[in-house]
């Protein structure tokens, strides 16, 4: 059933108190019910930050950069929009300060303000609600999320923007969903309100009036605090909702059903919409709750301290394990600490896990590591999944062991580019894509086709021989050496036939059972419905190789 909308909504998402209490989480399961319910929406993360986009960001600053089909390097939030739902986003669907800025100087400087003065209010204003209106195009609602806490100098005028806009829609078309923090105190044993009181506080100091609260805790609120929460902050009690930490992120749909949340949505703004369906979301989670067996997979990284760096990793990994009722145990491995140890001392490390995954990444720091977890686990038979960098250390690890290049490297570890002062770079950089480029914008970026060929674990895999994946890379494998792998008994068994660049390699089935790289990065395109054949593979893969080695 379609639901019936007569004028473009809007849900606005904000939060208090603390960072990281998961606003993108909370968005992202009120869009898997309303469009459960047949409403047809579109989601929109807006970013305070100055920096244009992420790309250049660390992953241990901001977390996991994701990528989409048209090459826009976003924010992770994005990711979690798209596992959760049915839509594919674009580079409409997140902006930031610094895109914002960009564009307003840029009109400033083609003289389109007519000489006045370009002022916050109404040019960047203006500018912030041009975009939400783009990013509302096609559909009946948008769910936007505004980045960062209420009181950030950076975000006020993200506020006032949807302040505006507000007015200039209508009553009973905008709504504000407030995402606030209940800490608990140990010591005193309670709950405390005080702070989301405050935030709400300063959020109607600048002229927005929360509809609906949800209260995000480590523990259930008790009927007393709703009460106190819904009075100080002058919300009706049945508006104040709970988020209470979850073993799984994709129990929160279900939890936010349980309390209405989204019929309660659907009658504020004046949506008529059936029940959503979510039989899926219960089979789902059934799986979590009853798995038959545990896997172990090994994520050999560097950037291991922030495992958000890897967010879209971890749930395709979990995505491969749900669909097959089985837990996942994820087992981050730092690859520096693998460097300059002995094959017993990375047998002690690496022989504890089913499964071996090399993400992508950027730079020489822990690669020698990384290779040497590939080695062990193409000696060992153990399952093995190489990312983008995974893919290209997987090739150099081969052409050093099996194809007599023994002094194989990547052109990316060396200042020169491909003139490499030692080794042969059997990956390189193609023209234009250098370490000398700006780093925004010299990368391979967005969906690529590729063929994959027949007979292979990939076609197997895949069920196809045509392919789109996104990328986030700047060198590839080395044509020139193609074939001298091939030789000593490498598989490419995908190409982009448009640039003839190497998309997919793997080890033939009947030396190693699950052995394969991929160029581009399948975890942007998985879901929980719909696990990523790569992941899905691995996750099969590492359940064989525990029955056996058990």
């Amino acid at each position: 059933m379609i639901s019936k909308v007569k004028a473009k909504k809007y849900i606005f998402i904000t939060g208090g108190v603390s960072s990281s209490l998961g606003k993108g989480l909370a968005a992202a399961s009120i869009a898997s019910l309303l469009e459960r319910r047949g409403i047809n929406l579109q989601m929109l993360k807006m970013d305070p930050y100055i920096n244009v986009d992420p790309g250049t960001m660390s992953p241990t600053q901001h977390g996991e950069v994701f990528v989409t089909d048209d090459g826009a390097e976003t924010d992770l939030d994005l990711g979690h929009y798209e596992r959760f739902t049915s839509l594919t986003l674009l580079r409409k669907n997140n902006f930031t300060s610094g895109q914002v800025y960009q564009q307003v100087i840029e009109n400033e400087r083609e003289g389109r303000y007519l000489g006045k003065t370009v002022q916050v209010v109404p040019h960047i204003t203006d500018e912030i609600k041009r975009r939400i209106h783009i990013a509302t195009e096609d559909a009946d609602l948008l769910i936007g999320e505004i980045g960062g806490t209420v009181g950030d100098i950076e975000s006020l005028p993200f506020l006032e923007g949807i302040r505006q806009l507000s007015t200039e829609v209508g009553q009973g078309n905008v709504i504000f969903i407030h995402l606030v923090l209940i800490p608990y105190l140990r010591a005193a044993g309670e709950s405390k309100s005080k702070p989301a009181q405050h935030s709400v506080k300063e959020l109607r100091s600048i002229g927005l009036f929360p509809d609906l609260i949800i209260c995000r805790s480590e523990r259930p609120i008790d009927a007393p605090l709703i009460d106190k929460i819904s009075l100080f902050c002058n919300v009706p009690h049945n508006n104040v909702f709970q988020s209470v930490d979850l073993d799984s992120v994709y129990k929160l749909p279900l939890e936010f059903h349980k309390q209405h949340l989204d019929a309660r949505i659907t009658e504020l703004l004046g949506i008529w919409a059936s029940e959503p369906k979510v039989a899926d979301l219960q089979k789902m989670v059934f799986n979590f709750d009853n798995p038959l067996k545990n896997v172990r997979i090994g994520i050999v990284g560097k950037y291991t301290e922030l495992t958000e760096s890897y967010k879209s990793l971890e749930e395709a990994i979990r995505h491969g394990a749900i669909n097959q009722q089985v837990r996942a145990e994820l087992d981050y491995i730092e690859a520096e600490d693998l460097e300059g140890k002995s094959p017993l001392e990375i047998e002690q490390r690496l022989n504890k896990v089913d499964g071996i995954l090399v993400p992508g990444g950027f730079g020489e720091r822990g690669t020698e590591g990384k290779i040497s977890a590939i080695r062990w686990a193409r000696e060992n038979k153990v399952p093995f999944l190489g990312i983008c960098l995974g893919l290209q250390l997987a090739v150099i690890e081969f052409a050093r062991s099996r194809a007599g290049i023994e002094n194989a490297t990547s052109a990316e570890f060396s200042s020169e580019g491909n003139q490499l002062r030692s080794g042969v770079a059997v990956i390189h950089y193609l023209d234009g894509q250098n370490q000398h480029a700006a780093k925004g914008g010299s990368m391979r970026l967005g969906a690529y086709s590729c063929t994959i060929f027949p007979d292979t674990l990939a076609h197997h895999l895949y069920q196809s021989k045509k392919i789109s994946e996104r990328h986030r890379h700047r060198l590839e494998v080395n044509n020139r050496y193609v074939d001298q792998l091939k030789n000593a008994g490498l598989v490419v068994s995908g190409i982009n036939e448009e640039n003839n660049l190497v998309e997919l390699i793997e080890i033939p089935s009947k030396e190693h059972p699950y052995f394969i790289g991929c160029q581009f990065h399948p975890e942007f395109k998985s879901k929980p419905f719909l696990p990523h054949p790569l992941f899905a593979g691995l996750v099969m893969a590492a359940i064989k190789y525990r029955t056996v080695i058990d």
